[in-house]
């Protein structure tokens, strides 16, 4: 450290004999930090070269890649939010209104759980579209650069509604390639994903590409089309006869007062707003925001489109998407830990007791559980001092259970048999690696042509997906002495309409 002061105050007695010192030490320095920045940052998301000149963002494509993406393809991009159950809520909205609109739905990846938040529609109080864009790329480029990018495609199985013609996709990751010259191996898996990688060796500007999804420059001529519009001042609908009618929900006049608010919620058509004959029609992205809904004193936050008597397709679509299960690979571990771990008739718990507003709850949780059990011991047909197996699905680490109900069970070994999975699990890991290497996401979406016989690449290892969550919902639908659930989770939801929709086994 003294040498160093040493050497400053040497250099700046002579700074006026040679001031050539100064900036050639200053020189070095700063090529120095600038080569060190520029090598860590990952190849894969630096922009390639560059063969057009690009002053403002632009929807021409390259001409290397003009007969990759079909002419005149629509797509439509939105920004999920929150919890994987939010996720998926919104990952089914977009798929109807991209149907409507007859746009291809660009799949996203999971994000981890509340890396981007809304904010409260009942409150009037969330973030704008354009922030939760660009929050969501954001967070997608931060997945791919730590390798975790897993595609909602990858883990919901989106077979069902695929098979018709109205719906059409396209994995984020081949979009990124073809469209923006993105190379992105750091996200690939799988052979397939490393090939499409490949493609992106073309001329591609990380920024612009940025800009078009995202929308900090909005509606730029027929390239992207930016909706600005969110659940504080708009309910989409289709085909109600409601257009610019007020929703029955508005902020009432105390709110208004506290919070100086001025908005008017309308209810519009989404196909009169994006479709034939709008100034979005001929946009290659139309851009939302959020596309979370839910009912709320009387009406939907967001989104209102629950039936389409005048459109058979779009009708069948809605009742497709009521239920969308995971894919095999996730299912049939459900199953393998139910036959092959717990062997016999099992209760399923699901207890979120660490989040939110659940954490305040515990005893109201505990006690549904209590009744369900001690309706289970007071079955007749049960075998004298046989115990009740029970998988227990819960966010408390089992080394804080002692002072629980849950440690109340796991000491009566004699009357209760608990089961429970963990991340390192055998399964977990080998299910994981199964769910990567299938390619879901990429297969079930638009490819390019070019892609014959390329698909033999070998990709740098990823860290593997957390589909822990999803496994055990999958192993609590085959619970067959039945569920308690925590009131209020979106988890026991999706397991309660797993349950009524998906057959764990089927019946002999």
């Amino acid at each position: 450290m003294n040498l160093f002061n040493s050497e400053r105050n040497r250099w700046k007695k002579k700074t006026p004999r040679f001031p050539f010192l100064l900036l050639l030490l200053f020189s070095i320095f700063f090529f120095f930090f600038f080569f060190l920045f520029y090598t860590k940052t990952p190849k894969s998301l630096q922009p390639q070269k560059q063969e057009l000149e690009m002053k403002s963002p632009q929807c021409s494509r390259n001409r290397d890649t003009q007969n990759l993406i079909p002419k005149g393809e629509r797509f439509l991009w939105y920004a999920p939010h929150s919890g994987f159950s939010n996720q998926l809520s919104e990952l089914k909205n977009a798929i109807v209104i991209a149907s409507i609109l007859n746009r291809t739905l660009i799949i996203p990846p999971v994000l981890d759980h509340h890396s981007v938040a809304l904010g409260s529609c009942p409150k009037f109080r969330v973030s704008s579209p354009t922030e939760l864009r660009v929050s969501v790329w954001d967070h997608i480029i931060q997945l791919i650069q730590t390798r975790r990018y897993v595609s909602m495609a990858d883990i919901v199985d989106l077979s069902s509604v695929l098979s018709s013609s109205l719906v059409r996709t396209i994995d984020f990751r081949v979009l990124a390639s073809l469209w923006c010259g993105l190379n992105m191996d750091l996200a690939c898996f799988g052979s397939l994903c490393c090939a499409i990688s490949e493609l992106g060796s073309m001329s591609g500007d990380f920024k612009q590409c940025r800009s078009l999804l995202s929308g900090p420059t909005s509606n730029i001529g027929q390239c992207t089309y930016a909706v600005e519009e969110d659940c504080r001042t708009t309910v989409w609908t289709y085909q109600q006869n409601n257009e610019e009618l007020l929703d029955s929900f508005q902020p009432d006049e105390q709110l208004k007062r506290k919070k100086k608010l001025s908005y008017v919620r309308r209810r519009r058509d989404v196909y009169k707003a994006f479709g034939r004959g709008s100034r979005a029609e001929t946009a290659t992205v139309l851009a939302f925001g959020s596309l979370f809904t839910a009912p709320y004193k009387g009406s939907e936050l967001y989104i209102d489109i629950h039936e389409a008597p005048r459109d058979p397709q779009i009708q069948s679509l809605l009742q497709k998407i009521e239920f969308l299960p995971f894919v095999p690979e996730i299912m049939d571990a459900g199953k393998e830990f139910a036959v092959n771990r717990i062997k016999v008739p099992f209760l399923c718990a699901q207890l979120r007791l660490l989040d939110g507003q659940f954490k305040n709850h515990w005893k109201d949780t505990f006690l549904a559980l209590k009744q369900k059990i001690h309706s289970l011991q007071e079955v007749d047909n049960r075998k004298e001092n046989e115990p009740i197996d029970i998988f227990i699905m819960t966010d408390l680490p089992s080394s804080n259970w002692s002072e629980t109900y849950l440690g109340e069970l796991a000491r009566d070994s004699s009357a209760y048999k608990l089961h429970y999975l963990q991340e390192g699990d055998e399964l977990v890991v080998r299910t994981a690696q199964k769910v990567m290497a299938a390619e879901h996401g990429l297969r079930s979406g638009f490819l390019p042509r070019v892609l014959d016989g390329k698909s033999k690449k070998s990709c740098r290892s990823v860290v593997l997906p957390d589909i822990l969550l999803y496994i055990e919902e999958a192993i609590c639908n085959c619970a067959s002495l039945g569920f308690v659930g925590t009131v209020g989770s979106t988890i026991a939801q999706s397991i309660e309409l797993m349950r009524k929709n998906y057959l764990c086994f089927n019946p002999s």
